[in-house]
């Protein structure tokens, strides 16, 4: 009996003992490796910290940059939302390594390289490991998947935004605007000054939100409305924890944010699965609907050996609709705040847009025709694009040892691309890189910089957004209803405080004075 007591607790403690060796070669060993090797490269970086990588700098500068003032003149908004990057920029160049816990990322800031990691189609650089706040809040959808899974989501959902079906959506856009507009002109009129301020950004999301809801899911505003403002608390989770220190397995932990995370994701998951239920009651006889949410139940429900390599699961279409459901509204509503804001400080671009608005829409409802003869509307929209992007970076990794350029990529190393900063390079954009100049892109976008993927708001390559044309289109259908009713001017409340969370957006909202133009 002794002996056997003796022999379970020595294979105890040779577990014991294999694992803290596992521990002490990741986090240690492993980080001093991978420093030396791409320092014999010329990489430099800062110093690995145990555990905690470079997680402590970036918090310290991220904390002191929150206060950093800005002109409303001014669109460089990096200091305050990647103070990090810039610092490490001007003491180790521009492409350097750091450490996200004990996790190894090189940042690229050469455009090459960039093309060249975003527009493999091998399969080399897919997406990084997700933060498991973004898991939470995304579901494992298009944009956080890899592989054949990707492909096989993709094949599903891209009939739903080729352009015959872009072009039907429209009128739904207009209508979910058009209400929107009715409700501002009614609390003019009741206004003796016969103008009002309103928080856009608000507005904006109420609207992007209302649009993919009946445009992709085929439901109101109302009944998308719990998923939203869920997600809304899980992106705000999310983010208040992108600088914790990942220890394995603390998500599962029943921490206060961790319960308060599986409480919101509950409620997602069940407003999501009472739209899918009535969908598939509602079609039952006549097929599910060629939008976004027929397409993706189509493939679960209906056989055939034809169909299987397609075939998605519920829980996989529960994970789609939670990826679109924000992604549709909350880079598009941005987009539109930023537009806004950039014309509402710029009024000779307002008019510019406002004649040329009239001159092809009238005051008539646009259709997709109309908008695609929308010229400089789209140029002020590419440029809001690059000045104010809603995604700030993206990461990719090594999915084996390999050269990126002179690079001798290590498997496993992230890889880091500051789309805000690039987008102010004024090797790549020209002197002007931060300024307001619509015009760049008066000749298309491969010629509006010295690169032609210079411009990477929805990114480049096979895993472009795929979302982007219904993007712009909504956008432009907005900004155009707006300038046939509306001129605008910023209101001296607004405070210039673009913040990151997740997405770029004002921290304190935009407030815009709304006059109605006389017919």
């Amino acid at each position: 009996m002794e002996g056997f007591l003796v022999l379970v607790l020595s294979s105890i403690a040779v577990i014991i003992i294999s694992q803290l060796l596992k521990v002490l070669l990741n986090l240690v060993w492993r980080p001093y490796a991978i420093t030396k090797w791409y320092r014999q490269q010329g990489i430099q970086g800062p110093k690995y910290q145990f555990m905690k990588g470079s997680i402590e700098e970036i918090r310290n500068l991220k904390s002191g940059a929150r206060n950093v003032p800005m002109d409303i003149n001014s669109h460089d908004f990096t200091p305050r939302t990647l103070p990090h990057y810039l610092k490490w920029i001007s003491l180790y160049g521009r492409t350097f390594l750091f450490w996200f816990g004990s996790k190894p990322r090189i940042c690229i800031t050469d455009m090459e390289l960039v093309k060249q990691v975003l527009s493999n189609k091998s399969g080399f650089y897919p997406k990084a490991d997700a933060h498991p706040g973004m898991l939470a809040l995304l579901g494992k959808g298009l944009v956080m998947i890899n592989g054949p899974d990707w492909a096989r989501h993709r094949r599903v959902v891209n009939p739903a935004f080729t352009i015959d079906k872009l072009k039907m959506m429209t009128r739904k856009m207009t209508g979910c605007a058009k209400s929107m507009i009715e409700g501002w002109e009614n609390q003019i009129a009741q206004e003796k000054s016969k103008q009002i301020e309103i928080e856009l950004n608000k507005q904006f999301l109420e609207l992007t939100a209302d649009v993919i809801s009946h445009t992709a899911f085929g439901s109101s505003y109302m009944k998308g409305k719990e998923v939203f403002l869920a997600q809304k608390e899980l992106q705000a989770l999310a983010f208040a924890s992108f600088l914790n220190v990942q220890i394995p397995g603390f998500q599962y932990l029943p921490t206060p944010n961790n319960r308060k995370g599986w409480c919101l994701d509950k409620k997602i998951r069940t407003t999501l699965m009472q739209i899918i239920h009535e969908r598939m009651k509602s079609r039952k006889d006549e097929g599910y609907g060629k939008d976004l949410l027929g397409l993706m139940l189509e493939t679960c429900m209906v056989g055939g050996k034809e169909n299987d390599n397609n075939r998605m699961t519920m829980d996989e279409i529960i994970d789609e609709c939670k990826t679109f459901f924000f992604g549709g509204h909350e880079t598009t509503s941005h987009l539109l705040t930023w537009t806004m804001f950039l014309l509402s400080t710029n009024e000779d671009w307002q008019e510019k847009l406002n004649e040329e608005v009239l001159r092809e829409c009238g005051m008539a409802v646009p259709n997709a025709d109309m908008l695609s003869k929308l010229k400089l509307v789209n140029m002020v929209l590419l440029e809001a694009l690059r000045i104010y992007g809603p995604v700030n970076i993206i990461f990719r990794k090594a999915s084996q040892d390999m050269e990126l350029g002179t690079i001798k990529l290590l498997k496993g190393t992230s890889i880091a691309i500051p789309f805000a900063i690039l987008h102010r390079d004024k090797e790549i954009w020209g002197p002007d890189a931060d300024k307001f100049n619509p015009l760049r892109f008066e000749n298309g976008l491969s010629k509006a910089a010295k690169h032609p993927n210079a411009l990477l708001s929805f990114s480049i390559g096979p895993r472009g957004c795929i979302g982007q044309n219904f993007a712009m289109l909504e956008a432009k259908a907005v900004i155009a209803m707006l300038l046939q009713r509306f001129s605008f001017s910023i209101s001296p409340n607004y405070v210039h405080e673009p913040i990151d969370i997740i997405t770029l957006q004002p921290k304190s909202g935009l407030q815009v004075i709304m006059r109605p133009i006389q017919a």
